[in-house]
C-alpha cells in the first residue's frame, strides 16, 4: 500500500481531519494535504510525526543484494 493512502486511511480510522491531524502532529496542513496525495518527495521526520500519533514510524531498512 502506497504511505499517502495509508496515512488517509489510519486518519478516517481515527476520525480526524486533514487539519486535525496537521495539529496534533505538528505538521502543516499542506505537508499532509501534499502526503496524501502521494507527493514524492516528503521528509522522513515530518512523516515519522504523522505517523507517531497512530503509535507508528517509518524508517529505512537495508535492502537484501541478493533480490
Amino acid at each position: 500500500m502506497e504511505l499517502g493512502k495509508y496515512i488517509k486511511e489510519k486518519r478516517k480510522l481515527f476520525k480526524l481531519t486533514q487539519v486535525e491531524l496537521a495539529e496534533r502532529s505538528g505538521v502543516g496542513l499542506r505537508f499532509v494535504r501534499e502526503l496524501e496525495r502521494g507527493k514524492a518527495t516528503v521528509q522522513l521526520n515530518k512523516v515519522n510525526q504523522v505517523l507517531e500519533l497512530f503509535g507508528e514510524s517509518l524508517y529505512p531498512t537495508k535492502i537484501n543484494e541478493q533480490g
